[in-house]
């Protein structure tokens, strides 16, 4: 499924610090994401165009839909990770695994749950290339191997048992797969003030046998999503269920926990949040263009950060586009990227109507740089698009330039009109 909280982040996470067993107890914590196409990501090309890497992104954004399918209800309690492709997600993650730490950098993916990466041993012909060294469970002294009785074992979705130890399978819609161990180690995060943060026991895969189309730059995946294995629900108790971020077009940012992912204050606004597995779902009600308000018939939507579009049903998206471009005065133009369905010159663009998503209880505002993009020097596109056989997706452009929390506990999630560069 989606590509919003899949989003599909990078959250960056430092190795060697000194631990702070006391803030992972209490208080809250902030850490750095990595935007995949930003100078701090090993993908960032240099020689590449701000429009170049736009159209990176929305390719990524398109093949990442194209693994949500109606045939895995996003409010059901048994979505499918194999509907989705973290490869195709937005951001990474640094994160240290055991004791000693080691170092690793993942796919952040808010549209999976299990956290894996490879492990020793797992010879070439099982592994693909990964740049950095294998993570090797025999160095580390607080590594444990979870049995097939065991509660964790009993969330999987596909597991299997070697004698008395679990065994898990998660597979993604490209083909990609990752099998091994399902174990428990010490996960240390890397917070932006420079103190670590240890979480003791954390459950996750150790993979032996993994294949498609990772990149040699990545170890993993670091899953964000509601399941009960997620690295969110598991510092459910340590973060009191509260996490936000706030987003800036290609560029790095950071996630905040416990009393840091706290929004609150002048023009939040908070809405349900669906209780979902795996996906974070919201209720749309309208969205409204200029004083038209546009009534929404399939009205539950995937908040994903991974996910650069928001994706609606055809029919309701072409009504929405034909609205919003009765009350332009320019003449649309094609999109150069053939990817896009409403746009214009950007010197003729002078006035556009204002959009508000209205959510469930919660009335958001959108700026003009969350529903428009440049996709070249001269032409900008709406970044509304329609989709057929498919679930709807609140993608990461609408949500730049907007403090989003998600409190666990209380089943919200809150937006709050912010200058995300200042935070």
């Amino acid at each position: 499924m989606a590509t919003f909280l899949s989003c599909v982040f990078i959250l960056f996470f430092l190795c060697f610090y000194v631990v702070s067993p006391i803030e992972a107890q209490t208080g809250g914590f902030s850490v750095e994401l990595i935007h995949r196409d930003s100078p701090k990501s090993p993908f960032y090309n240099s020689s590449e165009t701000p429009y170049q890497r736009l159209r990176d992104a929305l390719t990524r954004s398109l093949n990442r839909l194209n693994h949500f399918n109606q045939n895995s209800s996003i409010s059901s309690s048994k979505a499918s990770q194999a509907d989705i492709i973290p490869n195709n997600a937005n951001y990474l993650i640094r994160i240290s695994i055991g004791t000693p730490p080691t170092e690793r950098l993942a796919v952040a993916d808010t549209g999976s749950d299990l956290i894996w990466t490879q492990c020793e041993p797992c010879p070439p012909s099982q592994c693909y290339m990964q740049d950095s060294p294998l993570f090797d469970p025999k160095m580390s002294s607080t590594y444990k191997s979870l049995p097939c009785s065991s509660s964790q074992c009993a969330s999987l979705n596909q597991k299997s048992c070697s004698g008395v130890n679990c065994q898990y399978s998660v597979s993604y819609g490209d083909g990609s797969f990752s099998n091994g161990n399902l174990a428990t180690e010490t996960v240390t995060l890397g917070s932006t003030t420079g103190q670590a943060v240890a979480l003791p026991g954390i459950t996750f895969g150790c993979g032996t046998n993994n294949g498609g189309l990772f990149n040699s730059k990545t170890t993993g995946i670091v899953g964000l999503g509601g399941g009960d294995i997620s690295l969110i629900s598991q510092m459910r108790t340590t973060i009191a269920g509260k996490f936000s971020y706030c987003l800036v077009p290609v560029s790095s940012t950071k996630i905040n926990f416990g009393t840091n992912g706290i929004v609150s204050g002048p023009g939040v606004v908070s809405t349900p949040l669906t209780k979902a597995k795996t996906f974070y779902v919201l209720t749309i009600d309208a969205i409204s263009v200029g004083n038209q308000r546009l009534g929404v018939s399939t009205p539950d939507i995937v908040i994903d950060s991974g996910t650069t579009l928001t994706f609606l049903p055809q029919g309701y998206n072409s009504n929405l586009l034909s609205v919003m471009s009765s009350m332009i005065e320019a003449q649309p133009v094609a999109d150069p990227t053939g990817s896009l369905e409403l746009c214009y010159s950007f010197n003729s663009l002078s006035q556009v109507p204002e959009v508000t998503i209205h959510f469930r209880g919660a009335d958001v505002k959108l700026s003009r740089s969350n529903f428009f993009v440049k996709v070249s020097e001269d032409i900008v596109c709406s970044v509304f698009k329609g989709i057929t056989n498919s679930v709807p997706i609140y993608g990461n452009i609408m949500q730049t330039n907007f403090l989003v929390g998600y409190d666990i506990e209380q089943q919200t999630v809150s937006f709050k009109p912010t200058d995300c560069t200042k935070q």
